[in-house]
């Protein structure tokens, strides 16, 4: 989830997209988010690690 938010965040920044940008942004939040918790050691969706 992170490596895709950084490459829609490049392609949206080269091509002038916002939306490309916006859920780029979107998706390095939530994969940042899911990874810190997945490595506090809590259970994100029944699972140790989220992928």
């Amino acid at each position: 989830m992170l490596v895709l938010g950084v490459i829609l965040l490049i392609i949206g920044f080269v091509t002038g997209i916002s939306i490309l940008w916006t859920i780029g942004i979107v998706l390095l939040v939530v994969g940042a988010v899911l990874w810190i918790l997945g490595a506090a050691g809590h259970a994100v969706g029944g699972r140790n690690h989220y992928w």
